[in-house]
């Protein structure tokens, strides 16, 4: 996996970039300013970005993050957060970023999360909603849940989770197609366009801790 690292602090990305060298990945750009993030991304399209939401802040909220899913679509974004911020946190998800941790995480957890992102899943740290104290109308939350058969429920859960097809297929002991058909009727259950959408409202709605009660 190709990396490039777009964060205001370049101790942490030069910490993420050792461990991710150990994994046998490799780090072709560490930059600081945005400009220059967008620029390596560019230049060497990697399989995945990480991107410091200070750093995309000061180019005006997520727009970088927006211009490399516009711009460089194969290439997978995992924002980095230092403050939680639920509007950050859902205008992340409306752009189609495959991630968004807080800094919180061990250099191990934000490592894990790109192995994952690269490889197709989606890493949302589901406590930002519960941080910034949002809580969703019970009775709306019940209404998403309801719909759901058993079985469904733990696909949502797992989609939330950032399984791939193939890992949720294989822990679930189910074919590939009976798993995608269960994706399907989740994703038209919720009124969602994709996992990542799935994701969002099981999130943004307080369905994770029903879903794993």
């Amino acid at each position: 996996m190709r990396l490039v690292f777009c964060d205001d602090n370049r101790i942490l990305c030069e910490a993420l970039g050792a461990a991710m060298e150990a994994r046998g990945h490799e780090v072709v750009a560490i930059t600081a300013a945005v400009a220059d993030g967008l620029a390596a991304v560019g230049a060497h399209r990697p399989d995945a970005v990480l991107l410091g939401v200070r750093a995309a802040v000061g180019a005006g909220g997520l727009s970088a993050a927006g211009a490399m899913r516009q711009h460089y679509p194969d290439t997978a974004v995992l924002v980095l957060c230092g403050v939680v911020d639920r509007p950050t946190w859902l205008a992340a998800m409306k752009i189609g970023v495959a991630g968004f941790l807080c800094k919180d995480q061990n250099v191990g957890d934000v490592a894990g999360a790109l192995d994952v992102i690269a490889a197709g899943g989606v890493v949302f740290d589901p406590m930002v909603p519960s941080r910034a104290s949002f809580r969703s109308p019970s009775r709306r939350r019940a209404s998403r849940l309801y719909v759901l058969t058993p079985r469904e429920k733990e696909v949502l859960s797992r989609i939330a989770a950032g399984q791939s097809t193939v890992q949720m297929a294989g822990e679930m002991n189910i074919a590939i197609n009976t798993l995608r058909s269960y994706v399907k009727n989740v994703l038209t259950k919720l009124g969602a366009h994709s996992r990542l959408q799935a994701a969002a409202l099981a999130a943004q709605e307080g369905l994770l801790s029903e879903l794993s009660a």
